[in-house]
């Protein structure tokens, strides 16, 4: 496929999508029934188990969709990621988020130079910082140890990092590290969310990291001169060299905020921000409370997921068997969203990540030329954790709207609970709905069935399911820091794969500069309309109504208040 050729020009996508109709007269009652295909959609890798046999798919399909990866140039795609090459290219960037979980004698060029050392450099100054501040020998400015943890950071800076500090809560390793110690995130500029994080925290034992690529990010900004008001309020301006920190490459206006550019932490333009939790963006974080050591096994899992990646041929690679079914799923079968039900509690902040690293990655509506696309890409992803989502949101699902679901499950709970006399543990509870569900979903319930229940005439139709419904089953041995890591790879690599194959740049994010531009705007018309008194001028109509209905209602606010923090 040349540079400038769209991926629905090819023969192996309109080979695809004259396949669809013999799918649809396919049902996965019957897919179900063969054996050999059956057999075939199951890989296992590194203790990671994927079951895609209920995908609304046949072993024609999937040959299919490997010709496909052929005229995307799949493979070379992967290897042009690897190599440093600046796929990233509005940005003009690499794309080396593998690099930063590389071992340290791995070689991984960018523009020509390997960047491994580099990263090894931070992960040991990581290490050595966080178990100063562990051990007690870094303290604050009144000589008591660090014990508190807030991390300053939004979108990409906070969802990664956040969803693996909730996984590794009720690891047993991890909380025994953790022990004593307590680590928040503070990411929206609401104050509520401020005051929520500093909610019974004391300034002499609290360190706050402040994470900013540029120390320019408004929100994140704004919420660091909120924190290091509190800290200084307390404890004196010269406190706030002891108890900040960032996670940043401008050391210019990390000095000139007060924090020493000794204590930042770096991190580079090839990592977006949606890939950055294996940076010091997470890695610094995470280390203050659990220790260097159980992060480094997150690493390790996510670099065992990256190899495998790299290296594993189409039919047994997890990442391109799962980036391949999606673009099979939104692409030719027309279904726009995708369920995220991971079958642990541990696993909640798991959807709301790949949320952002889905959603923002192939949210786009250009080839990566700029030729506009005639077919849609990206998915629409949402998730909870089973099985609360059964209650919630999958009588749609069963009943409504056609929703391809991935269902994770873990063999071993973190926290097993046992009653006696009970017929199962808490967790094979939990875990027989993991089971149950996607068959529900893939066989449904038919009419005849219903009539043999004697179910009444005029219940069958609102109790009749129609099945057919696709999804996937992944199995993890455990949920420790090794396995959060294999998972977030997996999923991270499945989104390029789709990004690869759709033809767009799955690594800039230029759709989200707008709104902020705009806010820009809104900044100085409610600066100067409250110290001056100045009308709204330069808006439309509606949104000159609605500031103006805002000033007028909080016109009790005064023009230049006092210092003022929020209190719970």
């Amino acid at each position: 496929m040349t540079s400038t050729t769209l991926i629905c020009d090819t023969q192996p996508w309109k080979d695809l999508k004259a396949h669809v109709e013999d799918i649809k007269k396919t049902h996965l009652r019957d897919l179900m029934n063969d054996k050999e295909r059956c057999e075939s959609m199951m890989v296992e890798f590194d203790g990671l188990f994927l079951d895609y046999s209920r995908q609304c798919a046949t072993l024609n399909t999937m040959d299919k969709l490997y010709k496909l990866a052929e005229a995307a140039s799949l493979k070379q795609q992967i290897n042009r990621m690897y190599s440093g090459e600046h796929i990233n290219s509005t940005e003009n960037r690499s794309v080396l988020h593998v690099a930063l979980r590389a071992p340290r004698d791995a070689v991984i060029n960018s523009d020509g130079k390997n960047v491994v050392p580099d990263v090894w450099n931070v992960l040991d100054k990581i290490k050595d910082f966080s178990e100063k501040v562990r051990s007690g020998s870094w303290i604050g400015a009144t000589g008591k140890p660090l014990k508190d943890v807030i991390a300053i950071g939004i979108g990409g800076s906070f969802l990664g990092p956040l969803f693996v500090h909730t996984a590794l809560q009720t690891d047993p390793e991890a909380v025994e590290f953790a022990k004593g110690r307590q680590l928040r995130f503070l990411a929206n500029v609401d104050p509520i969310d401020v005051a929520r994080n500093i909610a019974g925290l004391n300034p002499e034992t609290t360190l706050v990291v402040v994470v900013s690529k540029t120390f320019t990010t408004a929100e994140t900004m704004l919420n660091a001169r909120t924190l290091r008001e509190w800290i200084s309020s307390a404890l004196g301006p010269s406190a706030v060299a002891k108890h900040m920190v960032a996670v940043s490459t401008n050391l210019t206006l990390v000095e000139k905020f007060g924090i020493d550019p000794n204590n930042a932490f770096a991190f580079w333009d090839w990592v977006g921000g949606r890939y950055s939790v294996c940076s010091a963006v997470g890695v610094l974080p995470l280390s203050l409370q659990y220790g260097f050591s159980i992060v480094e096994k997150f690493l390790k899992g996510a670099s065992s997921i990256d190899d495998h990646f790299r290296s594993a041929p189409f039919e047994k690679n997890i990442p391109v068997l799962l980036g391949l079914l999606s673009v099979w799923n939104v692409s030719f079968l027309g279904y726009p969203a995708r369920a995220i039900l991971p079958y642990s509690q541990a696993l909640e902040k798991f959807a709301p990540h790949i949320q952002q690293v889905s959603m923002e990655s192939n949210g786009k509506g250009v080839s990566i030329d700029g030729v506009p696309l005639p077919y849609e890409a990206g998915e629409i992803d949402f998730g909870e954790p089973g099985t609360n989502g059964q209650h919630s949101f999958y009588q749609l699902i069963h009943q409504g709207r056609v929703i391809p679901c991935d269902f994770i499950g873990i063999v071993k709970s973190q926290q097993p609970v046992y009653l006696k006399g009970e017929v199962v543990s808490n967790h094979d509870e939990l875990m027989s709905n993991f089971f149950a569900q996607p068959d529900a979903l893939a066989y449904g319930k038919t009419a005849e069935q219903l009539l043999k229940e004697n179910v009444s005439q005029h219940l069958i139709p609102h109790k009749t399911f129609s099945g057919n419904r696709p999804s996937l089953s992944l199995l993890l041995p455990t949920l420790n820091a090794y396995n959060i890591g294999q998972l977030l790879a997996s999923y991270e690599h499945r989104v390029a794969v789709e990004g690869f194959v759709w033809g767009i740049n799955s690594f800039d994010q230029w759709g989200v500069e707008l709104g902020k531009s705009l806010a820009t705007q809104v900044r100085k018309q409610l600066h100067t309309s409250r110290t001056k008194s100045e009308p709204v001028e330069g808006f439309n109509f509606s949104t000159t109504k609605l500031l103006t209905r805002y000033l007028q209602a909080s016109s009790d606010i005064p023009a230049d208040p006092p210092t003022l923090l929020p209190r719970i």
